[in-house]
């Protein structure tokens, strides 16, 4: 029965008087009807009782769809995100990501990272050079393009040395109900639709303050401030078709059937699953370890290993921006205020390389050091790429079935 449904209680019956009757046989039917009455309130109260047992304890939730103004519902479709409410399931459109079982570097607000560091070129800060800056926040960041080579050679710059390991590097540990990042949107969602093909792109990107390095032989290499991720999942007529996963310098995509899905509950067999490696964050779509030395082919054993698991699971969309691209102006629209000045900012979102000689940087280890630089953001991750895969140069190979 559906929770949403009242079912109609049985109504006493009413006897018809019989006329006048004998004072003895009064008391005999007034007695029988008496008896009748109170057996039908009994059952009454009984299927009450029943009837709130199975609404309490044994209903499932009912879907609600969510309609966000500017985005596909197509999109909106594909996905189920678990909030705390036992009686609401929520549909979204991201995939859900589990996170290493021993992650130390949890997602992180967007607009933090902008609180906890400066704009600095070449080491300097922009705030000693440019009197007339103003402080910066998601909405405004875009303003640093004008310095520094249209802004790609600006570094968003500690504000205190990463090597004391201050709190705000670890991020914030998803909620273990809900998924949810709680007061931290860690989360960009880019829509581009290219009418023309009948495709729509949807990007989701997720955001880090830090990226703990790979392990080999002993040495940690390959650490920065700042980390964005992403998956891409490719519609077809509003029909996904394949994914994308990021992985370093490159990543792997496959076809949507192949993916491994939810697997229980409302969303079952459509939402699909994301594992997050430990530190790194590369994304991948099986569990286990992940050798990354040659770009797109990740066997379980080799030089530079990234580990996933189910560990904590997040889901991204619970706090998230949205936002569509235009490809052919290179620009970000927010939807429902999303700020645009973080999406249409070039620069790096941490700090630039420490050079050797620096007290924060370890000596090379073969030409590798431990702190490299921050990244660039959403912008600059081939937005507009013909196939699934980036338009990096690396061949692209859309698997059918998972593995390496």
């Amino acid at each position: 029965m559906d929770i949403h449904e009242k079912e109609a209680l049985v109504e006493l019956e009413k006897g018809e008087s019989p006329g006048p009757v004998p004072s003895q046989e009064r008391w005999m039917l007034w007695t029988d009807t008496g008896l009748a009455i109170l057996y039908k309130i009994i059952l009454s109260i009984a299927a009450l009782l029943f009837l709130g047992h199975n609404f309490f304890c044994t209903a499932r939730p009912k879907l609600v769809t969510t309609q966000v103004d500017g985005v596909p519902q197509f999109v909106l479709d594909y996905g189920i995100s678990l909030i705390p409410s036992p009686w609401t399931w929520l549909t979204t459109p991201a995939p859900l990501t589990y996170l290493d079982t021993a992650e130390a570097y949890f997602p992180s607000d967007i607009s933090a990272q902008i609180t906890y560091t400066h704009p600095a070129i070449n080491g300097t800060s922009m705030h000693e050079d440019e009197d007339d800056l103003p402080t910066l926040n998601t909405t405004n960041l875009h303003i640093l393009n004008k310095y520094g080579d249209n802004g790609t050679n600006i570094y968003l710059t500690s504000n205190t040395d990463v090597t004391s390991s201050p709190s705000w590097l670890t991020g914030v540990v998803p909620n273990s109900t809900s998924g949810k990042t709680s007061h931290a949107i860690s989360c960009a969602i880019i829509i581009y639709p290219k009418p023309s093909l009948s495709v729509t792109d949807v990007f989701y990107f997720y955001f880090y303050a830090y990226n703990q390095g790979n392990t080999v032989l002993g040495r940690e290499l390959g650490d920065h401030i700042g980390d964005w991720e992403h998956n891409m999942i490719r519609f077809q007529d509003g029909v996904p078709q394949a994914m994308w996963f990021s992985q370093h310098s490159n990543g792997q995509a496959f076809t949507y059937p192949s993916l491994e899905k939810l697997n229980s509950g409302p969303g079952k067999g459509k939402r699909p699953i994301n594992y997050s490696a430990r530190g790194s964050h590369a994304n991948y779509a099986t569990t286990g370890k992940h050798d990354h030395t040659i770009p797109d082919l990740n066997l379980p054993n080799g030089f530079i290993i990234d580990y996933t698991s189910k560990g904590t699971l997040w889901d991204p969309v619970l706090n998230a921006y949205f936002y569509n691209y235009n490809g052919s102006t290179n620009t970000f629209e927010g939807i429902n205020g999303a700020p645009e000045g973080a999406m249409h900012f070039r620069g790096h979102w941490g700090d630039e390389q420490y050079p050797v000689g620096d007290p924060r940087q370890p000596e090379p280890f073969f030409g590798f050091v431990k702190y490299v630089s921050g990244p660039t953001g959403p912008q600059d991750k081939y937005l507009g790429r013909g196939n699934v895969c980036p338009g990096n140069g690396i061949p692209c190979f859309i698997r059918d079935r998972l593995g390496p």
